[in-house]
This record gives C-alpha cells, sequence and structure tokens, in this order.
C-alpha cells in the first residue's frame, strides 16, 4: 500500500550495505599492512603474531553470528543494527584514545614531506568517498559485480607479474611464489566461501538440524568455524614454535598444501554423509560438524599465514598492493563460489531426497579438485621453496650441504677440545 516508502526502505539497505562493505574492506586490509609494518622480513615472530590477530578477529566473528542467528530467530534486525553500531563506536573510541600507538612504520608515508602526506590523505580519502557510491551500484548489479571482480583479479595479478620482471632477481623470485600462493589461495577461498551458500542451504534444507531438542539456525554454525580459529590459531602457534626449536622446518608450500589437502577432505566426506542420510533424506549434523572442522583447521594453515607472507615476499613499497590484492583473492573465490554453488541449489525447495544427489556429486566434486590442487604444490614443494627464499633449486641445494659441512666441523672441533 506504501510503494515509495518501501522504495525508500530497500534504497536505506543498499546505501547501508554500501557504508558497510567499504568500512569492512578498508578495515581488514588496513590491520593486516599494520601488523606487517611491525616486523622486519624475516622475523620469526610475525606467523605467531599474525595467528593471534586471526584468533581475535574469530571472536568478533563468534559475537556476531551468536547475535545475527538470535535475532534471526525474534525477527528484530533493527536491534541487530544497533547493537552493531554501538560495538564500531566503541571500536572508534578505542582508535583515537590510541592513535599514536597506530602510526606507520617504515612505509612510503613516514619517508614523505608534510606536503606530500597531506596530498597524499586527500587523494585516499577522496577514493574512499568516490568508493561507497561505485560499491551501492555494484550491490544493485550483482552479475556486473561478479563479472568485474572476476576480471579485476585477473588484472592484478597479471599487474603483479609484470612488476616482478623490474625487481631485484631474489624479490622477482619470491614475487614469483607469491603468485604461485594466489592461485592456490583461490582455489582454497572458492570452496570456502560454499559453505556461506550452498552448504548454508544444504543445512537449511537437508540436514537433522535439531540437538538435543533445539533448532541450530545456519548462522549459528557458522561457528564451528569461529571457535576452532579461537581455539586452534593459539596452539597452533605455540606448536609451531615448539616443532621449530627442534629443528623441523614448517615451510609455506608445506601449510598452503595443508590448507587444500584439510578443506578437500571436509568436502570429500560429506557425499558419505549424505549416502547414510534418514529415510526423510535429511543427513546427520555430525556430517556437518566434521565438514566444518577441517575447513577451519584448512584456513588456519592459509588465512593467516597468508597474511605473514606478504612481509616476507613482498618487496616494502610493494607491501600495500599485495596485501589489497590477497585480500581481493578472497572476493574474486567468493564470486567463482557463486557457480559452484548453483550446481547444487537449482531447486532448494523440492524434497531432500530429490535434492541430495546434486548435493553430493557438488561436494565431491569440488572437494577431490581441491585434493588434487594440494598434492600437485606438494609434489612441487622443492621449486617452490627456493622461490620463496628468493634462490634457484642448486643454490638452496648448494646452502644445504654447506650447512650440514659447517655443523660437521663444529662436531669435530668440539670433539678435538
Amino acid at each position: 500500500n506504501y510503494p515509495l516508502r518501501d522504495m525508500y526502505k530497500r534504497q536505506m539497505l543498499y546505501w547501508g550495505l554500501a557504508f558497510f562493505l567499504t568500512g569492512a574492506g578498508l578495515n581488514v586490509t588496513c590491520l593486516n599492512c599494520m601488523v606487517t609494518q611491525l616486523f622486519k622480513p624475516n622475523d620469526s615472530r610475525r606467523e605467531a603474531t599474525f595467528l593471534w590477530n586471526y584468533s581475535g578477529m574469530n571472536i568478533g566473528f563468534f559475537v556476531g553470528f551468536s547475535m545475527s542467528g538470535h535475532f534471526q530467530l525474534t525477527g528484530e534486525y533493527s536491534k541487530l543494527f544497533m547493537w552493531s553500531g554501538i560495538g564500531y563506536i566503541g571500536a572508534l573510541c578505542l582508535l583515537a584514545i590510541h592513535w599514536k600507538k597506530l602510526a606507520d612504520r617504515h612505509t612510503i608515508l613516514t619517508r614523505a614531506s608534510s606536503a606530500q602526506r597531506l596530498k597524499r590523505g586527500w587523494f585516499g580519502l577522496i577514493l574512499i568517498v568516490l568508493m561507497i557510491p561505485a560499491i551501492h551500484f555494484f550491490t544493485l548489479h550483482a552479475g556486473l559485480s561478479n563479472n568485474l571482480v572476476l576480471v579485476g583479479g585477473a588484472l592484478m595479478l597479471l599487474f603483479l607479474a609484470v612488476l616482478a620482471f623490474k625487481q631485484s632477481i631474489e624479490a622477482r623470485r619470491k614475487m614469483f611464489a607469491y603468485l604461485i600462493f594466489s592461485l592456490a589461495a583461490l582455489v582454497f577461498w572458492s570452496l570456502y566461501h560454499v559453505q556461506v551458500m550452498g552448504l548454508t542451504l544444504f543445512i537449511e534444507h537437508n540436514v537433522a538440524n535439531t540437538v538435543f531438542g533445539y533448532v541450530i539456525p545456519p548462522q549459528w554454525v557458522q561457528n564451528l568455524n569461529t571457535v576452532v580459529i579461537v581455539i586452534g590459531a593459539p596452539l597452533l602457534s605455540v606448536a609451531f614454535r615448539h616443532l621449530r626449536e627442534r629443528g623441523f622446518e614448517i615451510s609455506l608450500p608445506f601449510q598452503f598444501s595443508m590448507a587444500l589437502l584439510l578443506i578437500g577432505l571436509g568436502f570429500v566426506i560429506m557425499p558419505w554423509g549424505i549416502a547414510l542420510a534418514n529415510p526423510e533424506g535429511l543427513t546427520n549434523f555430525n556430517w556437518v560438524v566434521a565438514c566444518y572442522i577441517c575447513q577451519s583447521l584448512g584456513e588456519l594453515f592459509l588465512g593467516p599465514i597468508g597474511y605473514a607472507m606478504i612481509g616476507q615476499m613482498a618487496p616494502i613499497s610493494l607491501q600495500g598492493v599485495m596485501m589489497g590484492t590477497w585480500m581481493m583473492l578472497s572476493g574474486v573465490g567468493g564470486a567463482l563460489s557463486h557457480y559452484f554453488s548453483n550446481m547444487m541449489i537449482s531447486d532448494v525447495s523440492s524434497s531432500p531426497l530429490l535434492t541430495n544427489p546434486s548435493f553430493s556429486h557438488t561436494f565431491g566434486l569440488i572437494g577431490w579438485a581441491a585434493v588434487a590442487v594440494g598434492v600437485l604444490l606438494l609434489l612441487s614443494f622443492p621449486w617452490v621453496y627456493a622461490l620463496t627464499h628468493g634462490k634457484s633449486l642448486k643454490e638452496i641445494k648448494f646452502m644445504k650441504k654447506w650447512n650440514q659441512l659447517e655443523k660437521t666441523d663444529v662436531e669435530k672441533q668440539t670433539l678435538g677440545v
């Protein structure tokens, strides 16, 4: 009865989304760049710091998912938005209090004059203001937005490949390693974002999601991911430190391979669970729990590790661009996951007995694809490992032999004394 009022409400929703997405994109990218600035390229503490930081961020995700699930059940979305706004006001107060501690360190801005900083600041502010109407437009044209994200991701990777040839030999090799890890991350995030669309709908329509008499909203299922990361990230940090103190080397190629193998395993087991569904076609909730745990463990080996990698792989002048591109890969993965999800959700309103075969086929297909990429990365381990150190494969082999000889000489000297 009030078409103008309804149209106004829809427009306000989309403008709210535009402001939110602009802020969220800037927040996560800038936060990771700030943490990167704290450490020199070969500082072993960087990885542990990013793991703890990732754990902290997921505490926020846990609160967000819990609130979303509660207000979805009650339908009081205005209260959800109000409490979210209060949380952001609190975060802004914290930033204001600790502003001096958050200053740039060892960046282009620290070396610039006052006039250059002012010019760059105004340029950045204008870009941010222009982003808001641009994102508002893209929220209204999802198909165009997806295609532009895919094209933009490809162009950024190509741009970095061209820039790599203009660097020194060592920096060039490290940037090539970054590009290889970027492709691996693209596969990972494409599968990871399937849980937001396809897997969420599977849980809602094809899973017996009643536990001890309580209905579990799909948003609360996301908390499985956050709990594993909040607990697992600090534990993984401690485990890595102890293993390295005992002489074990946990390299980037190994960690990225583990991420792909684990997320692949999470999807590979789902067809087994679907095959064991009850007579109504509803899959046991425990299979979803196992899937989420595998995905979360895989995320621990790639999410925070990828952020920490930027400081090691990127030249100082390109850290911002490479961090932004790394964040963009998650968006590209989300755009690609749209196609995977469409393979399984043609008609979710039908009986689970009719839609289970489609879900089972797609879960198995993308799961084995991730496992295959993980195995391929493991097989190319020596070459990629050398690139991460800015060396050729021959140089790495020589360095290992030299270290063994050096250790033998020390032992001989000790025995002689």
